[in-house]
C-alpha cells in the first residue's frame, strides 16, 4: 500500500499523479488564498493547496493534527484521531 512515506520525498510533478491515482478525496476548505483538498492515502491524510488564481498545485503535505486548519476540517466531517 502506498503512503506519504512512498511519496514526502518526491518532486510535487511525481507526486500529483501517485497522488491522484491511488488516493481517495475526502473534502475540500477554503483557506487564505488556498482551495485545500484533503485526500486519504492509505492511513494517510494528504492536504494539496491549490492556488485557484493561478490554478496551479502549490504544495503537497502530510496533513498537520495541530494546525488550526483542522478546525475546518472538522466541522465538516468527523476525521479519526491522529497521531
Amino acid at each position: 500500500m502506498i503512503g506519504w512515506s512512498s511519496l514526502k520525498n518526491l518532486p510535487l510533478e511525481k507526486k500529483v499523479p501517485l497522488l491522484y491515482e491511488h488516493a481517495a478525496f475526502v473534502m475540500a476548505i477554503r483557506y487564505y488564498k488556498y482551495k485545500i483538498n484533503l485526500y486519504l492515502l492509505g492511513s494517510d491524510y494528504i492536504e494539496v493547496f491549490v492556488n485557484h488564481k493561478y490554478a496551479s498545485i502549490d504544495k503537497i503535505s502530510l496533513l498537520d493534527p495541530n494546525h488550526s486548519r483542522m478546525k475546518f476540517y472538522s466541522d465538516q466531517i468527523k476525521l479519526p484521531l491522529l497521531k
